[in-house]
This record gives structure tokens, sequence and C-alpha cells, in this order.
């Protein structure tokens, strides 16, 4: 089973201010969008266990909810709280996946790590800023 990286898309796109707050489905779609090759070939430089592929989920909440999943980068609207959403998807990993979250949350970080997944924070992605 491919390892499971899931991203903390309020977080990441937090981190880069660029403006984002003045769109942020925007914002939550170029970072959507620079996940697939990142599907594909994995995060080098991290751990030999996220070499590609990898199964990539992109949490989303608040006004970026709407939008959706692309090729190799698959897309959960957070109904309520977007950590929450997050640990749901790593609880089912334990034991049986390697599972990595991008975010720079302590709060969240403490809570993916109980479960045994990897935490990077997100410089480890490619993510740039919204382009455009």
């Amino acid at each position: 089973m491919a390892p499971l990286l899931i991203v903390d898309s309020a977080n990441v796109v937090g981190s880069v201010p660029d403006g984002w707050w003045r769109d942020p489905v925007g914002a939550a779609e170029s970072l959507r969008d620079s996940l697939g090759p990142v599907a594909e070939t994995g995060l080098s430089g991290v751990t030999e266990e996220l070499t590609g592929p990898l199964d990539v989920v992109m949490v989303v909440e608040g006004a970026a909810r709407g939008v959706e999943s692309s090729d190799g980068v698959r897309v959960v609207a957070a109904s309520g709280s977007g950590d929450d959403a997050i640990v749901d998807l790593v609880r089912p990993t334990v034991g049986s996946r390697v599972c990595a979250v991008v975010t720079a949350d302590r709060g969240l970080r403490a809570r993916v790590s109980e479960f045994g997944a990897h935490v990077l924070g997100p410089r480890a992605l490619p993510y740039v800023g919204r382009r455009g």
C-alpha cells in the first residue's frame, strides 16, 4: 500500500504571505495543483518512506471547502475542524501503512504523532504560494 501524505491546506497556504486571504479558493487550488507531482514522485530528502507514488490527501476547511480533487490529489472538505478531519484520516493507518502529515500547527503535530504519523513542516512541499 502506498504511503499516505495528508496536507493541512489552511496551514500550508497560510504559511506563505502572498495575499491568499483575498482568494482562499484560488490559493487552495494552487496548492492542490503543486501536489500532483508529489503524488507521483514522493518527497525527496525527507524520508525514504515517502518516495512515490504516494496517496495524497489535502484537507480543506472554511471558504476553501469548494475545492475539488484532481488527478493524484484527493481533497477532503472538513465538515468542522480541519484538525479533527486530519486526525480522523490518520487514526485508521496505525500499524497498516506509512502516514505523514504536513502542518506547522503544534497541537495537530502532537495529536497525529500519537498515532505514529511522520510530521513535516510546510517547507517540505514544493508549494511557493499562489500563482497568477
